[in-house]
């Protein structure tokens, strides 16, 4: 169970998308037993207009690939078209590279093939509650630090030529003394 900390941040709602009801039911449990709100559809079609309808607030979605309907890929499109931050699971009874390679490119945060233990969708929901902390704390800095230009740091530009010009000064060095930094082309 996550620890009473991350229960707090993961304020998002959960949808749940399989054709298989007694799968469905199963992971819509578990989120639920873990206190967070969830939706569940039973085809893709179903999945994508309700997150069409929902301005964002599935800040998760765990979908099968093989729906009727629309398949999973569609869900997850739809789920990063409404909410780019959103976490896409994608689990499959037809796991292969290739879909694991279409999920991800996808956007999918994590890819599950079944069967699968829910302790496994506790790892994954553990992972996403770490990051959505740190990515939260990332926020609150940024919001705390003042911009680069307040502070006199010059530009990231200004940085990239000074460091352009050191790099050449030290090649010119090294083809002087005859010395070879590491990684750097053997000189005959």
């Amino acid at each position: 169970m996550l620890p009473r900390s991350h229960q707090l941040r993961l304020t998002w709602d959960v949808m749940v998308v399989d054709d298989d009801d007694d799968v469905r039911e199963l992971i819509v449990s578990f989120f639920q037993g873990r206190g967070m709100a969830v939706t569940s559809a039973h085809d893709g079609r179903a999945a994508i207009a309700e997150l069409e309808r929902s301005s964002g607030r599935y800040g998760m979605v765990v979908t099968d690939v093989n729906l009727p309907g629309a398949d999973g890929f569609a869900v997850l499109e739809a789920a990063r078209r409404v909410n780019a931050s959103c976490y896409v699971v994608v689990v499959t009874g037809y796991a292969s590279l290739e879909s694991a390679i279409m999920a991800v490119r996808g956007g999918a945060y994590d890819y599950l093939p079944k069967p699968f233990a829910l302790g496994q969708l506790e790892v994954i929901l553990q992972r996403v509650a770490d990051r959505a902390s740190l990515e939260l704390e990332n926020r609150r800095l940024a919001a705390a630090q003042p911009q680069a230009s307040d502070r006199g740091t010059p530009p990231l530009a200004d940085i990239e030529a000074r460091l352009a010009a050191i790099e050449l000064a030290l090649a010119r060095i090294e083809t002087a003394v005859g010395v070879t930094a590491p990684g750097s082309r053997i000189r005959r």
